[in-house]
């Protein structure tokens, strides 16, 4: 067995993670990592954080309430969303042209996956602080 397999079963022991599957199934393994590495970023994490929010949004809105994302890369992200079956986009027929984004049934059940991430980081925002001033003041001393 491999190494990612027998990482999946020493997670499994901790309460918190589901029982891994008997097998190591690779067309799984290569579908997580592909998502994984698309929506574990940034800008995907919180467009669907925002639509989650506010519902169907125009592509400017959307944009001004991540904040800090540029026009290219809300594109970029928005359309692999939308390739990924997570957002929907909607043309209105009308002159300048209206484009809005939702999530999809999938991309709502991916955010509540991810709500996870927000939940455990409040529950553990002190700890983490801690930890990282404890590893800064040692990295300091020498």
């Amino acid at each position: 067995m491999d190494s990612t397999f027998e990482n999946r079963k020493a997670l499994a022991r901790h309460e918190a993670y589901p029982t891994p599957p008997e097998q190591d199934d690779p067309e799984l393994d290569a579908l997580v990592r592909e998502i994984i590495g698309r929506v574990a970023d940034k800008w995907t994490m919180l467009a669907l954080e925002v639509l989650a929010e506010h519902g169907p949004l125009r592509f400017t809105r959307l944009g001004k309430l991540i904040g800090g994302v540029s026009q290219k890369m809300l594109t970029k992200t928005v359309r692999q969303m939308e390739a990924d079956g997570l957002v929907s986009r909607t043309v209105f027929p009308v002159i300048p042209p209206r484009v809005e984004y939702e999530l999809t049934d999938l991309g709502l059940s991916l955010g509540a996956a991810f709500c996870g991430v927000w939940v455990w980081a409040e529950q553990h925002r002190e700890t983490i602080m801690k930890a990282r001033k404890t590893f800064s003041e040692r990295a300091s001393e020498s």
